[in-house]
């Protein structure tokens, strides 16, 4: 299980990954999250939608409703141009974020990640 705090801080680049496919209401959005994390992440809507209306005053999203085919109204979030900026610095600090804690923890050395094999291909190379 994640700790909550540390879920918190990952929210806001798992909600404009998700988006930079495409528009989706936010159902969808948690529903992506967790499947694609293999329910790792998961968000419930209480608290997924104050991140949202966050995003969407930010300017990072923008958000329309439209009727489902049920008739029922929900709103539909995409990225905007500011948040796709934004999406490529958060994308690199965590890169180098998880670069560091597996550097000093050895966590890909430790389970067979790509890191290691890379870098011992690399030596063997050089």
């Amino acid at each position: 299980m994640i700790d909550p705090n540390l879920k918190r801080g990952s929210a806001e680049l798992a909600v404009l990954s998700v988006l930079s496919a495409g528009a989706l209401h936010g159902y969808e959005i948690a529903r992506r999250i967790k499947e694609q994390t293999g329910g790792v992440l998961a968000f419930d809507l209480a608290s997924l939608y104050p991140l949202l209306y966050r995003l969407e005053k930010d300017e990072l999203v923008s958000a329309e409703w439209e009727e489902s085919a049920s008739g029922r109204k929900r709103r539909c979030y995409q990225l905007t141009g500011a948040g796709r900026a934004r999406l490529v610095p958060l994308r690199e600090q965590w890169k180098e974020f998880f670069g560091a804690l597996d550097r000093l923890t050895g966590f890909n050395h430790a389970f067979g990640g790509t890191a290691f094999v890379e870098a011992q291909a690399e030596a063997s190379h050089g």
